[in-house]
């Protein structure tokens, strides 16, 4: 869960990185105050949040079991533990 959770805030993190990283290749400041409008922080913010909506859709789609697979719970065959399958 947590690699999933630290996925989506890197996804998350991507346009400001590479607005971060088109003020460095422009000589601009990139801790400068004003190279960070409020326009651009929100139109980053709201490509961020229509990236991070793409990789949950694209993780629901295309991750887990496939449909008519069956769950075999964990379970201790010769004193030793199985771990939890699909089959």
């Amino acid at each position: 869960m947590i690699r999933t959770v630290l996925t989506e805030i890197g996804i998350f993190l991507i346009p400001f990185a590479v607005y971060a990283l088109f003020l460095a290749a422009s000589r601009s400041g990139v801790f400068a105050r004003s190279s960070w409008p409020v326009t651009i922080v929100a139109r980053l913010t709201l490509v961020a949040l229509a990236l991070v909506i793409a990789g949950l859709i694209g993780l629901a789609e295309f991750s887990g079991a496939p449909p008519d697979s069956t769950y075999v719970p964990a379970h201790i065959e010769d004193g030793k533990l199985v771990p939890g399958t699909e089959k």
